[in-house]
């Protein structure tokens, strides 16, 4: 049996190794050509079969491919005297993933280790197919099998790791933990180990049972000689001991390990924690911390007696003395920020020991304020200041400023600090106008005085103070927020791209920029700044919370389809990836990166981010087709009628949400997607600490993804009710089939009421309120795109149902006047209150986007599908009576509908077009005047009179080639165009739909004049 297993289903390596080469460069034609010829010989060979599936696969012919998979299959599953052999199952095993159908994969497998129970090589396919499945019990049974058969450590680890899983990752109960470990005991008796990573799992196994005193025997006793390196050794020994509550000796372990790795701040943390008895920095340990985790841990002091704490203080003191002593790199932080640590924890215990800690925040200032990681090292100490506190550190540390380091580029570096410490504790706020003004006049002098230093470096490399051009923006943002001065805000474009002129590489003032065009309207050349941060792989998840949202609410909709297939496709890759890595950490015994691999796919699972885009994606479908009530049923189809979508919304209360985003990177005016302060009057606020709003954020997600994951089956069942109006009512089944479709449309209402924060007819209530002009549109709140979805879906439901829209047995047009009346006065509205976007900001063009793009949308798909079941098509009986009059109504009430529709849209139309025809030179004049300072002290443009005058001028002597260069290329004027650009393409795409719209509602305006 040995000898069939070496060969390929029998076929001569040298008739299938051309295949392969064929294959691995590319040439799938000529790979097909040889695979027909060898199947000509061997046409009973599934694994020729399986090498044709492959290539076709390759060729982009899924079907084809799976059907000779099926073949292959089929001649396995028949043929007893077939070989099978692993390179056979492998290859289909590669066919099937790739087809999404793994489980045909699986069952090959499974049947080939039904016939030959004892192969080794094929259990470990199987097992491998269960760990793409992630079917952890399987996984665990399997390992168990090849574990008796040949008794090989590894295997045994498999089945340990499978437990595992099964306990963090799945339903499993603690208690397999005891079957883990005596599985792991009868081995290490019979055998021992004899890998230093199945000792790290065996000791995983007994910390999760908290039986830390049996994991340091094992430590201690001779399998503790299989970690070779002693810091290793030390960090669990370290752990386990304050597991188990022997804080002293671990103490003294810990500073055994900083004595060795001097820098180690998490093992300096871990140190305090077990002088002060305090287990805060292991409990902090979880899978599911923010990405934005704090740099330091919560402690517990209140346990300690007076007494008790000063000696841990005196001791702890004394260390840290003793390892900066010791220490000859004058760039380790670790010591003088254990020094701060201290410091912190007094303050935490006496609530008085404010000056101690000023005092030794100055002294890390004199060692380490020249580096760009100083605000972000002293961000946790200064927490536990008051404010009065914080600014009397600010005022020291400003005077301090006046002896600063005769290195050029440390002095350069701590006045950076300085400014960077200001915007950390929020002084910015309190500055006035004038002196905010000045501020970025000294920032915008400090860079240009200092550029000469980056003459010598490469362009690719970070210049010495282009921080300063990002601090700067802040401060004009801000002026422009108090002021509500355009002109600030365009100084603060201008002076991000005259950094990016000369340092395209500088990834802060492209999200600056970002969010700068977003909220000026200009979202294309948004998206372009985000495109040129070239995001890929996991920064798809944590980066692109920065443009995802604008793109969303905008009329960009090509940009935003490639942004969501761009999105889905890393996450589906990564999920497929995912599962090749855990075989591979599994095949190489590196168990911990098994657990690693699972856990952060769990992760990206429960993404938020995840989530949304996961319903976003075909509701921008929907979007797409909703002037073609034929292409809409398509995708609808295609969606299963939206039902697995209203199972989602009912899965998502019982889901857990992860948040992934990396908020740190977004400017102070926009903490969270969610927030914008700039669309509100100035405030006064410090945005200091950043707002750990998670739990917000968190029920908001919840809301929006139940509301949205309803759309689809909701404009699945208003098409249906709109298109049973008129059937024959001696049919019976229709019938009952249209009270179903009545039933759930009311069903889905009451809980889309519910999710706004009403009862059904109390949400009816506030519509029609709005409607006929009893309440405004502030009772909607923020929600307003969805009060107008509930509304458009409440008319379609009207049309069917016995409870509304009937009056003396006829269908009225109350619901139709009431959408009608909505929209249009919502619309209306927004436009006369929005100027040309060159002098005004966005303001409302994202909402009045959405309003047209959904509830209008949505609303002409309900009248598509009305003025079809109205208007008559081949030799259908001309309806009487009731129902004629019934037509008839309801034909009026669609022709008004249509022509409100059209006036909606005319308007925008109008509207976009007088912008985007303005013309171009007056724009840009608007622009640039803005920066024009008249001779006067105060305003904007000095900071850009500044950047400007650099620009006209540079000195190449004393700038550099590449500098001076780039300092010519630069233009205000071309900036302006670009923001121009900008602007009229979003415009010009948001009236290409409404246009699109209008000549589909014209086309229905005809079809319905003939009933």
């Amino acid at each position: 049996m040995a000898s069939k297993f070496g060969l390929a289903g029998g076929i001569p390596e040298r008739r299938v190794r051309p295949i392969w080469d064929a294959i691995d460069s590319r040439q799938f034609k000529n790979a097909l050509k040889i695979t027909t010829t060898l199947l000509s010989k061997h046409h009973n060979s599934p694994y020729a079969l399986a090498l044709k599936a492959l290539i076709l696969e390759r060729m982009g012919k899924p079907d084809e491919a799976l059907s000779v998979c099926l073949n292959a299959k089929e001649l396995l599953y028949k043929n007893e005297s077939l070989l099978m052999d692993d390179l056979t199952l492998s290859t289909l095993q590669i066919v099937f993933q790739r087809l999404d159908h793994l489980e045909l994969a699986t069952s090959c497998y499974e049947h080939a280790c039904g016939k030959f129970p004892n192969n080794l090589e094929l259990m470990m396919g199987l097992f491998n197919c269960y760990v793409r499945e992630y079917s952890f019990v399987k996984q665990q049974q399997t390992a168990i099998k090849m574990y008796k058969l040949v008794g090989e450590e590894r295997f045994l680890l498999w089945a340990v790791c499978s437990i595992q899983l099964q306990v963090l990752c799945g339903n499993g109960g603690e208690k397999l933990l005891l079957l883990a470990e005596g599985l792991l005991k009868k081995h290490v008796a019979s055998h021992g180990l004899h890998e230093p990573e199945a000792l790290i799992v065996y000791f995983s196994i007994l910390e999760q049972q908290t039986k830390y005193g049996d994991a340091l025997d094992i430590l201690g006793g001779k399998l503790g000689s299989l970690l070779i390196v002693e810091v290793d050794k030390l960090r669990i020994q370290g752990k386990l001991l304050a597991r188990a509550g022997d804080y002293a000796a671990a103490a003294n372990v810990y500073q055994k390990i900083l004595e060795l790795c001097g820098d180690d701040w998490e093992a300096f943390l871990h140190y305090l924690g077990c002088l002060f008895e305090d287990d805060s920095s292991w409990s902090c340990e979880t899978i599911n911390a923010s990405i934005n985790s704090p740099k330091f841990v919560e402690c517990k002091l209140a346990h300690l007696t007076d007494e008790v704490f000063n000696s841990c203080v005196e001791n702890a003191s004394a260390f840290v003395q003793k390892l900066q002593a010791e220490t000859s790199n004058d760039s380790l932080r670790n010591p003088y920020l254990a020094h701060l640590e201290i410091e912190r924890r007094k303050c935490l215990f006496r609530k008085n020991n404010d000056d101690g800690v000023i005092e030794v925040l100055l002294q890390y200032y004199s060692r380490f304020g020249h580096l760009a990681c100083f605000t972000s090292d002293i961000e946790a100490f200064l927490q536990v200041l008051s404010q009065e506190k914080k600014i009397e550190f600010l005022d020291k540390l400003m005077k301090n400023s006046s002896s600063l380091s005769a290195v050029p580029t440390k002095a350069l570096g701590q006045s950076i600090t300085l400014l960077k410490t200001q915007e950390l504790i929020g002084n910015m706020f309190r500055l006035s106008v004038a002196e905010l003004e000045g501020s970025a006049v000294q920032m915008a002098e400090l860079y240009c005085k200092n550029i000469p230093l980056s003459k010598d470096l490469d362009p690719q490399e970070s210049m010495h103070g282009e921080e300063l051009l990002s601090i700067a923006c802040n401060v004009l943002v801000q002026l422009f927020w108090r002021t509500r001065d355009l002109g600030y805000f365009i100084e603060a474009i201008m002076v991000l791209e005259f950094g990016l002129a000369i340092k395209r590489y500088a990834w802060q003032h492209k999200i600056l920029l970002l969010h700068l065009y977003s909220y000026f309207g200009a979202l294309s050349l948004a998206y372009e700044r985000y495109k040129s941060l070239d995001v890929k792989n996991i920064l798809m998840e944590t980066v692109s919370h920065h443009i995802l949202p604008q793109m969303l609410a905008s009329p960009l909709w090509a940009d935003l389809s490639n942004l969501l297939k761009d999105y889905l496709k890393f996450m589906d890759d990564h999920f497929r990836e995912s599962a090749d890595l855990t075989f591979l950490a599994y095949r190489h015994r590196n168990y911990s990166k098994v657990i690693e691999f699972v856990q952060f796919k769990e992760r990206l699972q429960h993404s938020n981010q995840y989530l949304v885009v996961r319903v976003e994606a075909p509701i921008l479908q929907l979007k797409q087709n909703a002037d073609n009530i034929e292409e809409e049923e398509s995708i609808l189809e295609s969606l299963k009628c939206g039902i697995d979508f209203v199972e989602l919304s009912n899965e998502i209360g019982s889901k857990s949400l992860i948040f992934n985003e990396d908020f740190q990177s977004r400017p102070w005016w926009t903490p969270t997607t969610e927030i914008n302060y700039l669309l509100g009057p100035f405030e006064g606020i410090s945005y200091y600490p950043k707002e750990n709003l998670t739990k917000e954020r968190e029920t908001s997600v919840r809301g929006l993804v139940e509301r949205k994951s309803l759309l689809p089956r909701m404009i699945y069942l208003s098409i249906q009710s709109a298109s049973v109006l008129f059937k024959d009512s001696s049919d019976t089944n229709g019938s009952l089939a249209d009270h179903k479709t009545s039933l759930e449309l009311k069903s889905l209402l009451e809980r889309y009421a519910k999710l706004l924060g009403f009862s059904l007819n109390d949400a009816i209530d506030v519509v029609m309120g709005v409607s006929r002009g009893l309440k405004t549109y502030e009772v909607f709140g923020s929600d307003v795109i969805d009060w107008l979805n509930f509304a458009v879906f409440f008319n379609a439901w009207s049309l069917n149902s016995n409870e509304f829209g009937q009056h003396e047995g006829k269908r009225t047009p109350v619901s139709w006047q009431l959408v009608n009346s909505l929209l249009e006065n919502y619309v209306l509205s927004k436009l006369r209150s929005m100027g040309p976007l060159i002098q005004s900001p966005q303001g409302d063009l994202p909402k009045l986007v959405q309003a047209v793009t959904e509830p209008l949308a949505w609303h002409g798909v309900v009248i598509q599908s009305c003025v079809r079941s109205c208007v008559p098509s081949g030799k259908k009986k001309k309806k009487s009576g009731s129902t004629g009059q019934s037509i008839s109504l309801l034909s009026h009430a669609v022709r008004d509908a249509i022509q409100s529709l059209c006036s909606i849209l005319e308007e925008i139309v109008r509207w976009s077009q007088d912008q985007i025809k303005s013309p171009e030179d007056n724009k840009i004049d608007i622009l640039v005047s803005s920066l024009k300072t008249n001779g006067q002290n105060g305003g904007p443009g000095h900071v850009f009179h500044i950047l400007e005058t650099l620009a006209s001028s540079p000195n190449e002597t004393e700038l550099g080639n590449w500098i001076s260069q780039a300092l010519r290329a630069w233009s205000p004027v071309d900036v302006g165009r670009k923001i121009i650009t900008g602007q009229s393409r979003v415009l010009s795409e948001f009236c290409r739909i409404c246009e699109s719209k209008i000549k589909a509602l014209k086309s229905l305006k005809q079809q319905i004049a003939q009933v």
